[in-house]
């Protein structure tokens, strides 16, 4: 009888460690899927942006981006550049954006340069233009197109932080030569 009860003991201790576990995994699971798949939004604005995607009715060279707001942190949005000044307009989105996060996970912050700790970028606005494959990184308040030569103005580098609901977080990393990565944590 004694067997048997430390045997149910181990069980139980055994299958409480991994529902809990489970549960976090799943969540960190989630957490990447969203990372890869701003990424992927993010890697689809520098396909059009380098390739002929019209926009509207007859614009073929209109860059393509995403913008990313710390103020709406559950949302990010596709946009074509129609005005060509290099930063986001509400009337630039394209379907089917925005891209909403739910159950929980959001934006946590937005740093440039993507070294950058203090990270107090309120907005941020990725651009892609034909014809280089390179990203045009905005502050989403000054666009780094129209001033191309203004130190600052254009960023080496943003790096978009997510985090779960547990604080779990992950970051996306783009850099100014057009690379896209996703990282562990915030770094």
């Amino acid at each position: 009888m004694i067997e048997l009860v430390v045997v149910t003991a181990i069980i139980v201790v055994i299958t409480s460690v991994v529902l809990v576990n489970n549960a976090r995994f799943g969540g960190v699971v989630q957490l990447e899927n969203l990372a890869y798949d701003i990424a992927l939004s993010i890697r689809q604005a520098q396909v059009y942006g380098i390739s002929v995607q019209r926009l509207g009715a007859t614009t073929f060279s209109a860059g393509y981006g995403v913008h990313f707001n710390t103020s709406d942190p559950t949302e990010y949005e596709l946009f074509g550049d129609a005005d060509g000044n290099g930063l986001f307009s509400v009337d630039e989105n394209v379907p089917p954006s925005p891209f909403t996060m739910t159950h929980g996970y959001s934006i946590m912050k937005l740093c440039a340069p993507a070294a950058d700790e203090s990270c107090l970028l309120p907005k941020a606005d990725i651009l892609f233009k034909r014809p280089e494959p390179d990203a045009w990184i905005s502050d989403g308040e000054t666009s780094c197109i129209q001033s191309p030569g203004t130190p600052g103005d254009c960023k080496d580098s943003v790096r978009i932080v997510l985090v779960s609901p547990r604080g779990d977080t992950m970051s996306v990393i783009v850099e100014a030569n057009g690379q896209i990565s996703v990282r562990r944590g915030p770094q």
